[in-house]
């Protein structure tokens, strides 16, 4: 769901699968691999949820953080 009501998006196991693997593919190919660590900051959306799984597909620590951290902040919870 959106932030507004009555706004959603619906996605399909199959249509999220085919997404995970475009994106582990993506990380891949950009050389991102099994124990790497990788931080997702993207809205709440289907997209995100395709992050996290692309990363645990491939093996890839990953972090979520929201993204309405100023510049400083998103940068001491990258760190972190």
């Amino acid at each position: 769901e959106k932030d507004e009501p009555g706004e959603e998006v619906r996605v399909t196991y199959r249509e999220l699968l085919e997404l995970t693997c475009r994106l582990g593919n993506t990380l891949k190919r950009q050389g991102v691999k099994r124990g790497d660590r990788v931080t997702i900051c993207v809205p709440p959306c289907p997209l995100a949820v395709a992050s996290m799984l692309a990363c645990a597909r491939i093996g890839a620590v990953h972090a979520v953080v929201f993204a309405g951290f100023s510049a400083e902040s998103l940068a001491d919870r990258i760190r972190d």
